[in-house]
């Protein structure tokens, strides 16, 4: 008897396994953020770059340049993990990153620092800088697998939905992060937490990668990728020469819309709260209350919109947010220096709800820009490539800036900038919210969806 043929259809996969893939996913995510969180709230970012780095100078901009490094790197941790994912799984490859990511985390807690008692002189900012650096290189393979994973196990017509809950995950772990370290300032006096106080908020992060590490085990890999293997269509090696060649169009365009994302992404949750307490003379406190209100705000309205675009479609909302961008970025940076806290509110109210359209989407756009073969790889490459080059450097060079300049006008000037060159990707792209994600494995070299899956 013949050996039956290997099915090429897609595994069923009940909306219980669904959400429990999403969680999973989410609480990576959730891991990234969390660390920036604590890493770029005033009270640790000073003492980290007091603590760490010999010498006179701005300790929060000695900070930032150290977070921006691990940016550095980010592009080559895509080009790693990324099309290893597509070899080898997406489940295997987001059990390494989440480790490294939380463990990495961790030990920036224990590290002893550049003097004091307990201290390893020159080795400190070196010790720190290899944790931000091997940190860096697995959040390059995190993001765009957490999406993919969500993308390839999310039923089609409610892709938007689900995706919308990855971006739920950076909301979370930034906000958990910002709240670890307002307990620690407002439980300790400032001497406290330079001495050992700063170190708690980093405690922290391990145990999320365990649990993150816990859910994704417990978890196939995406019935996308496994539908792939049956069929005999998984690539034999990381197909790196196959997204370059195959896929360079969309990955510029990918490149394009990440630059108004992580622009805005780090602009408003990690450099925002030093622009506050720096620029604006905030108490390091009031500041923190402040994102935190806002982005419980933005979780709040980031499911449904990400199911409004199951309905509308991904790139009603993606123009939205950078027309708004580039119109409102400057008024709402006035109404933040108008020196009333009530103004500063809203101000920054305005510009994170145009970030949340673009969040809502992204985990169910970015995936689905890419045919399954090759879809970890090209989005972890386009994605990290922008991030590192426009996204981690943000905060440096803003801040850099308004201090060679005199002019606290810069974050606006950036975002405004961002948004004029996102829009031209954004009318780009194909609208792909009720396209199958297997049929996306039709796109042809051009970068465009071919005529069969544009109609579905």
């Amino acid at each position: 008897m013949s050996e039956p043929a290997p099915t090429t259809s897609k595994p069923p996969v009940d909306e219980r396994t669904v959400k429990r893939a999403v969680w999973a996913s989410a609480m990576g995510n959730a891991t990234e953020w969390y660390d920036y969180g604590v890493f770029t709230s005033g009270a640790i970012a000073t003492s980290i770059g007091t603590l760490f780095f010999p010498g006179e100078g701005n300790a929060v901009l000695k900070s930032l340049a150290l977070l921006a490094v691990g940016f550095i790197v980010r592009p080559f941790g895509g080009a790693f993990f990324g099309p290893l994912g597509d070899k080898i799984g997406r489940k295997r490859v987001l059990a390494i990153t989440i480790l490294l990511m939380s463990g990495c985390t961790f030990l920036v807690g224990v590290l002893p620092t550049y003097a004091g008692g307990y201290s390893m002189g020159i080795a400190a900012p070196i010790a720190i800088l290899l944790l931000r650096i091997i940190q860096g290189f697995s959040t390059g393979g995190e993001y765009g697998g957490a999406a993919t994973f969500i993308a390839e196990y999310s039923p089609t017509k409610r892709r938007g939905f689900f995706g919308s809950f990855l971006e739920l995950g950076t909301l979370g772990g930034y906000v958990l992060g910002n709240l670890v370290v307002l307990s620690v300032t407002l439980s300790l006096s400032a001497d406290q937490v330079d001495a050992w106080g700063w170190r708690i908020p980093f405690f922290v992060a391990l145990p999320l990668g365990l649990i993150g590490l816990y859910l994704r085990n417990k978890l196939e890999d995406t019935p996308e990728f496994r539908r792939m293997e049956a069929a005999g269509e998984a690539p034999k090696k990381a197909p790196l020469k196959e997204i370059f060649v195959r896929n360079w169009r969309m990955i510029l365009n990918l490149i394009g819309i990440v630059l108004l994302l992580n622009v805005a992404d780090y602009l408003l949750l990690t450099t925002m709260p030093t622009y506050f307490t720096d620029t604006l003379k905030i108490n390091d406190n009031t500041a923190t209350l402040i994102i935190i209100a806002v982005e419980v705000i933005q979780m709040a309205i980031i499911i449904p919109l990400g199911a409004l675009s199951d309905r509308i479609g991904r790139k009603p909302l993606l123009l939205t947010a950078a027309i708004g961008f580039l119109v409102l970025s400057w008024p709402s940076l006035k109404l933040m220096q108008s020196g009333s806290i009530l103004w500063l509110f809203v101000g920054f109210l305005v510009v994170a709800i145009l970030l949340v359209l673009i969040l809502a989407v992204i985990g169910s756009t970015f995936p689905a820009m890419f045919p399954t073969r090759v879809r970890y790889g090209s989005f972890a490459i386009g994605y990290n490539i922008s991030t590192s080059l426009f996204g981690g450097t943000a905060g440096v060079v803003v801040t850099a800036l308004i201090k060679s300049t005199g002019n606290e006008d810069w974050p606006a000037y950036y975002l405004m900038a961002a948004a004029l060159i996102a829009i031209i990707p954004i009318i780009k792209i194909p609208e792909t919210s009720q396209v199958p994600m297997e049929q996306i494995d039709t796109e042809d070299n051009s970068g465009k969806l071919s005529s069969a899956a544009a109609q579905r």
